[in-house]
């Protein structure tokens, strides 16, 4: 990669996260400075102007933490402490991430399955993907609580309730990434198989599934950021101890804004590790199905 490319990469990058830090820190001021004038009018304390915006950015307990605060705290609990302590970020990323990784292999085996039906059954595409369409309109936080009573009414719990959440949503961008790529294939090339006299498993495994690969990768993307919400979410309705959920929960709880907000970014940090892992097995799979690097 040539010196100016990566430079004109970085430096919008760096200029977006510098004014999203500044926008920060004044919606910081504003939003805590109530607050803070009724604690010094309390006190009885006068505080210079400096003094009174350090203040509004040290508060235990703000409205909206500054991003020093929160970058203290993942410091903090990322590194600081034991990665089996119940205050680890990482401790409560894996518990997280162990629901979201088995809920996106079985929503994306769902979705290629189903992609497969709908391609080769003109009944399932007509009857079944209107019901896919329709399913993801339903609010997963509506969708959460009954599988979690409904599954813990037969004595299932811990980590399958949650995996079946991520499923549910993952399951959809990989089903209708992959119907586009099963049937991205030309008239002009499935002629050509036909002239090779290419049975239909031929067809379909020689043309169909490589011209899907693209679509699948990108679909999947998708899919395991979706995995992760739903795992988030699927940690709600069940008082969970530990994970990403859990720590939302508690924070809500006991009013610990920083802490939510420290769990918040654990989260993206975790998706953006997530896509980015899809993405290099995507490259793999490309260069070793013949595609040339961009």
């Amino acid at each position: 990669m040539k010196p100016d490319s990566s430079r004109n990469r970085i430096i919008p990058v760096l200029t977006i996260l510098i004014a999203i830090v500044a926008v920060w820190y004044v919606a910081a001021y504003f939003m805590n400075a109530p607050f803070q004038r009724d604690l010094d009018r309390r006190a009885n304390v006068t505080s210079t102007t400096m003094e009174f915006i350090g203040k509004t950015m040290a508060q235990p307990k703000p409205i909206l933490p500054a991003p020093h605060q929160v970058v203290s705290n993942v410091f903090e609990n990322t590194f600081l402490r034991s990665v089996t302590s119940n205050r680890s970020l990482v401790y409560h990323s894996w518990v997280t991430l162990s629901s979201t990784v088995l809920g996106f292999t079985m929503g994306t085996l769902t979705g290629i399955l189903i992609a497969v039906g709908i391609v080769h059954l003109k009944a399932l595409d007509r009857s079944l993907m209107p019901w896919i369409i329709a399913s993801q309109t339903v609010p997963i936080l509506a969708v959460a609580p009954m599988v979690i009573v409904v599954l813990g009414a037969i004595n299932i719990t811990g980590l399958l309730p949650k995996a079946l959440i991520s499923t549910y949503l993952s399951f959809f961008p990989v089903a209708v990434g992959m119907v586009k790529g099963l049937r991205s294939p030309e008239l002009i090339q499935l002629d050509l198989m036909r002239t090779y006299y290419a049975s239909g498993a031929q067809t379909f495994w020689k043309l169909r599934v490589p011209a899907s690969i693209p679509f699948l990768f990108t679909s999947m993307k998708v899919a395991i950021a979706a995995s992760l919400v739903g795992a988030i979410v699927g940690e709600l309705p069940t008082g969970a101890v530990a994970g990403i959920g859990s720590k939302l929960l508690a924070g809500a709880y006991y009013s610990q804004t920083i802490d939510i907000w420290a769990a918040l970014i654990a989260g993206s940090v975790l998706a953006a590790l997530l896509v980015t892992i899809v993405g290099i097995i995507a490259k793999i799979v490309d260069r070793s199905m013949g595609g040339r690097p961009a």
